[in-house]
């Protein structure tokens, strides 16, 4: 009987030993203060007293930015934030080389992200916001690869420009649109300046054409008996009409 009670309290030390790692985690152990290795997913032995273990989470994390107040390299204020994730790569080093490693990234994702934009101007902010994003996440990527961390990517999520700074935008784009209009029109005049000449130059080569052309418009006028309309006749017409209803 007394062999059971031992065998019993050996197993309840032995069970009181084992310690479980998911398979989304990695344990980073150590015995005696001192980093012994990094624990694989299972049930692993850790003596109380002597060892312990951390466990880290090895899924992709994602890290909101808050917003942060940034002027650009032309002196315009805006507020700015974004999305970081990454993932730990080494658990060791995650451990043994900072403190928190999750506030860690936060803080050095909100500093590079002013240094970033301090460098570019409001209008490479707004139309390259890709090749932005992408030397922010080169920056912290290069930095955090020392504590075990990949940098999967960086996405800039909103940039609030103040409300002078709108206005001002906006009277720049009608600007734009009424030089466009502007342009647009005048080609439009320079085509129909080039045709009408070509037009006039047909009908002076052609006898006739242009008291042809004269009596076509009279007949779309006269549709409407409201209205009076008093024509210019050259005397040379006149003498073609008279002779043509004599004949």
């Amino acid at each position: 009987m007394a062999y059971v009670w031992l065998l019993i309290a050996v197993a309840i030390v032995i069970l009181s030993f084992l310690r479980q790692v998911n398979q989304y985690e990695r344990g980073v152990k150590f015995t005696m203060g001192r980093f012994s290795k990094a624990v694989n997913p299972g049930w692993r032995l850790v003596v109380p007293v002597f060892q312990m273990m951390k466990k880290i989470d090895m899924r992709l994390k994602a890290v909101d930015v808050p917003n942060q107040e940034a002027i650009t390299k032309d002196n315009v204020s805006c507020q700015i934030n974004a999305v970081i994730y990454y993932k730990i790569v080494d658990s060791a080093k995650a451990v043994i080389e900072v403190e928190n490693f999750y506030y860690a990234v936060s803080q050095l994702a909100q500093t590079t992200m002013r240094n970033v934009v301090g460098e570019v101007t409001l209008d490479e902010l707004l139309t390259q916001r890709d090749q932005v994003s992408q030397k922010i996440k080169s920056i912290v990527d290069q930095i955090t690869e020392k504590w075990g961390i990949s940098v999967d990517s960086v996405d800039l999520k909103d940039i609030v420009l103040p409300e002078s700074m709108k206005r001002t935008m906006a009277k720049q784009a009608e600007a734009e649109r009424e030089k466009r209009a502007v342009i647009i029109n005048s080609e439009g005049e320079v085509i129909a300046a080039a045709n009408i000449a070509k037009a006039a130059q047909t009908l002076s080569a052609s006898p006739g054409a242009l008291h042809l052309r004269t009596l076509n418009s009279i007949n779309d006028i006269s549709s409407d008996e409201s209205n009076t309309v008093i024509f210019c006749v050259p005397l040379e017409a006149l003498r073609a009409l008279e002779g043509f209803n004599k004949k």
